[in-house]
């Protein structure tokens, strides 16, 4: 075994599972790396590709949410394809067997986001597991609307989310977070939230799901994408919340790119505080933690490919992840499979599905610092982008 954790090993496959693994002996150090193909659990595949024509050049959340209303308007099913079709092609080609989508599910281009999405779920089905989650402001499901809604989503095998974001308090937010709980309950779906995806108010949001969710104890699996303000808390404090979140199986994906574009920002000065989800301290606290890529060259972030391994690179410094770590690489891996109640957590072993990653490289730091040619085996087939 290297002292990246890396351990030389021979892969047979038959039937799309894998066989025995054989440890190997070498003389000479491997040339190639094998994953799992992987997934991220937290994509827009609706406004994917859209910063050409609707940029958010200030780089605030506030230009972020202006620019995403103003593209929303005239969205259409046919453009929403064209932008998924692209998407899941690069997706593939890098990788990635799962995603999770949000979908802006309220406004004109609601009904073409749903429709084109869907088609692509079927269409990519073998190849990719496309996860759709309802995208709405929270009041929304307080709503007779709101509450069709979530009946349709149900149908459609999709989940409930939502906003919650500074200012948190009153017991409105109380009633919005019933209803969406109460809602999940009834339509078996699960639940995830855009939630304290901010630089003020600590935790602000998440206080309140736990004063909610400890009195309604409702049993559909409950994810908290971005958590970012958690980390503005004093280190005592955090520890107490997580505590809770892990009793209420609570589990997180954060936004490392997305959150630290948009957060922390003071006019013309470089920030000295990037609020990013505390992952190591949940992690310590028995919190799931998963992470996702979250926004691709659309109004909230202008980069991005939707490529986990420039999301682990980037990780390293954003988040001090180390993949030869198991708490460094579980949040691309094994957390993100669990994260998403996928059938198969990425471990590789016999009788695993033979979807696999192989890349032109020997260690970790060869496969970080750029961008590696890569294979990727689905179902045991190489994959042939030009094939679809």
């Amino acid at each position: 075994m290297s002292q990246e954790g890396l351990t030389p090993v021979q892969f047979t496959w038959r039937d799309g599972r894998l066989l025995q693994l054989k440890s190997l002996q070498l003389d000479a150090a491997p040339q190639l790396m094998v994953l799992p193909r992987l997934v991220d659990p937290h994509v827009h595949l609706d406004k994917a590709f859209s910063w050409q024509d609707h940029p958010n050049l200030s780089g605030t959340y506030d230009g972020a949410l202006a620019a995403n209303l103003e593209e929303h308007q005239t969205r259409s099913e046919a453009a929403v394809l064209a932008r998924g079709e692209r998407a899941l092609q690069r997706a593939c080609r890098h990788g990635l067997r799962a995603l999770r989508s949000h979908i802006d599910s309220v406004g004109p281009g609601a009904e073409p986001s749903w429709r084109a999405l869907q088609q692509l779920r079927e269409r990519w089905k073998g190849s990719i597991d496309l996860q759709l989650v309802a995208l709405v402001p929270l009041a929304h499901w307080q709503t007779p609307a709101g509450e069709r809604l979530a009946a349709q989503v149900a149908d459609w095998g999709g989940m409930l989310g939502g906003v919650l974001a500074p200012p948190c308090g009153g017991s409105a937010v109380r009633r919005h977070l019933a209803a969406l709980l109460t809602l999940a309950e009834r339509f078996h779906c699960a639940v995830d939230l855009h939630i304290d995806e901010a630089d003020r108010d600590p935790a602000s949001g998440l206080k309140q799901l736990l004063r909610v969710q400890e009195r309604l104890h409702c049993r559909q699996r409950i994810t908290c994408s971005h958590a970012s303000s958690l980390s503005l808390l004093p280190p005592a404090s955090l520890r107490k919340l997580a505590e809770r979140m892990a009793a209420a199986g609570l589990q997180v994906v954060a936004l490392p790119l997305t959150n630290g574009w948009l957060l922390g920002r003071v006019p013309d000065s470089t920030p000295v505080q990037r609020p990013l989800a505390p992952i190591h301290q949940l992690q310590r606290c028995g919190v799931r933690v998963a992470v996702g890529g979250d926004n691709v060259a659309d109004p909230w972030f202008p980069g991005g490919d939707f490529d986990p391994l420039a999301l682990m690179a980037a990780s390293i410094p954003l988040a001090q992840l180390a993949p030869w770590q198991r708490l460094g690489l579980a949040p691309f891996t094994t957390a993100a499979a669990e994260a998403m109640e996928l059938s198969w957590n990425g471990v590789l072993c016999e009788g695993a599905p033979a979807d696999l990653v192989v890349l032109q490289a020997g260690t970790w730091s060869e496969a970080l610092r750029r961008p590696p040619q890569r294979r990727v085996l689905i179902g045991g087939s190489w994959w042939q982008p030009s094939g679809r």
